[in-house]
């Protein structure tokens, strides 16, 4: 589990296409001796496994499924990425419950400062991404939403497109400010609003959110 809050960036390294699955090659150096085989580490909001490591690189390969679902399989040597290692049980929970299994890739239309005479590393900024359809009915004004494993809050929905209030520090210290309008980002709706609604669709199975219910999977 993760949290949505963004330790370091590194950068794509290589991607490397191989029968049934693509190798990715991903630069962190904040995480040198950190980081070990078998470890998860969020990409860009992408739960996957460091296969192998080789300081700054760590390699993890990507399943036709994550090709088909997150950007990760668009990206080019030297795009800047999100990073993020799971949170340890007992610590606390900064953002959300973001699992890293993104449902879907939205597309980046905007990121225009408040105040467009201010200092750009001092004011807000409006985000402004669309919704791919099949994450849209989890959206809900105030919620939670992870973009590119970013945890934020959605400030204004009007079913296809969210706004949403970008502060300086999260600008300066992930990839958004790279970011070009028409760019794919990672989308997970928040797993909590996901359950909510799944159960009011299916009120006669009997399933019910309860705290046994998230204990037992590991919310």
């Amino acid at each position: 589990m993760f949290t949505g809050i963004i330790e370091a960036t590194g950068s794509i390294a290589n991607l490397e296409p191989r029968q049934g699955t693509t190798r990715i090659a991903v630069s962190a150096p904040a995480f040198a001796g950190r980081l070990r085989k078998g470890d998860s580490i969020a990409v860009s909001g992408t739960c996957l496994t460091a296969l192998e490591i080789e300081p700054p690189l760590f390699y993890a390969d990507l399943a036709a499924e994550t090709i088909a679902r997150t950007s990760l399989g668009l990206l080019r040597p030297g795009s800047i990425v999100n990073l993020e290692m799971p949170t340890p049980a007992g610590a606390p929970l900064g953002g959300h419950i973001v699992q890293g299994h993104v449902d879907g890739r939205g597309e980046m239309l905007s990121l225009e400062p408040v105040d467009a005479k201010a200092d750009p590393s001092l004011t807000d900024w409006w985000l402004r991404v669309r919704i791919p359809e099949n994450v849209r009915p989890y959206i809900v004004e105030k919620g939670s939403i992870a973009i590119e494993g970013i945890s934020l809050t959605v400030a204004a929905w009007d079913g296809e497109v969210v706004t949403i209030a970008i502060l300086p520090h999260t600008r300066s210290a992930t990839n958004l400010r790279l970011l070009k309008p028409g760019a794919p980002v990672n989308i997970e709706a928040d797993v909590m609003i996901r359950l909510a609604v799944e159960g009011r669709r299916q009120p006669q199975s009997g399933f019910d959110v309860t705290l046994e219910y998230l204990l037992a999977n590991g919310y």
